[in-house]
């Protein structure tokens, strides 16, 4: 169980396997509200595989959020190329399911409708409406498919999110710190029960947090990006077996790894095991 330390790989980037997501060469400009062009991406190029669970870690305002638009098809890349199947990224698709911080529910939609909303969208209810109570049971929330979104924790709106995610079977799901306004205790909950739907379905998963500890406990692999514009700076493989164990000694270490990377930690203090 150690932490392995990795850069992309060009060959694995142009050998996808089916169902995989490649982000090639990808850079993103805007213009500021104040006319000023601001450089939110620069170069990056990762991939991630069906099945894989990854997240992206790094200092705020580093383009993370950004990445995850792009890849949702929200918004164009300046540069480079984002591909899934290897057929590139042009819009929005049901095949990339986004989960946002905020459940963003329809409040005057009851649990079953804001998820019946997803096959709405995607001009399928007729013909999957079936389904919708598959998913409320999979979410763990039988008995409250007639609750409206104000009646709910924030933990069981974050379940109905998943579930309206989830219920168009995306290739990719795409958690922009959907955990990030519950309070630690929700989390960690929450932790769990995404990986438990994330191990049940086995799709891919790209995950946006600030949260070392949650890269660590969730991640196959975490991906350290740089100050802005941002970059990929390195790779960590987490070569830990689940379940997880927060106060195992390699947790430890690889928290103390990524601090060091992101530059909160002084370089000799951290161990490295290779």
């Amino acid at each position: 169980m150690v932490a392995v330390l990795a850069t992309p790989s060009p060959s694995a980037l142009e050998q996808p396997s089916e169902g995989s997501l490649r982000v090639c060469s990808v850079s993103k400009e805007f213009i500021s509200p104040d006319g000023r062009k601001v450089h939110a991406l620069k170069d990056v190029s990762l991939a991630v595989q069906p099945g894989e669970f990854v997240s992206l870690l790094g200092p705020s305002g580093c383009g993370k959020s950004t990445l995850l638009r792009l890849v949702a098809g929200l918004e164009m890349p300046t540069s480079g190329q984002l591909l899934l199947d290897g057929k590139p990224i042009e819009g929005p698709s049901a095949e990339r399911g986004l989960v946002f911080q905020d459940p963003t529910l329809y409040p005057w939609l009851t649990v079953r409708r804001n998820i019946e909303s997803a096959l709405r969208i995607a001009g399928v209810l007729k013909q999957r409406a079936g389904q919708v109570d598959e998913y409320i049971r999979l979410v763990g929330l039988e008995g409250f498919d007639r609750a409206y979104p104000q009646h709910l924790s924030g933990g069981m709106a974050h379940r109905v999110a998943l579930a309206r995610a989830l219920i168009n079977h995306p290739k990719v799901l795409l958690l922009d710190e959907p955990l990030g306004g519950l309070d630690a205790f929700n989390r960690m909950r929450m932790q769990d029960e995404v990986l438990r739907l994330w191990e049940l379905r086995r799709g891919a998963m790209l995950l946006v947090t600030h949260d070392i500890d949650e890269a660590i406990y969730m991640s196959d692999r975490i991906i350290i990006m740089s100050d802005r514009p941002g970059t990929v700076e390195d790779i960590l493989t987490v070569e830990m077996h689940r379940p997880r164990q927060r106060n195992n000694p390699y947790f430890t270490h690889l928290r103390n790894v990524i601090l060091e990377m992101l530059h909160f930690a002084r370089k000799e203090s951290v161990e490295y095991f290779l």
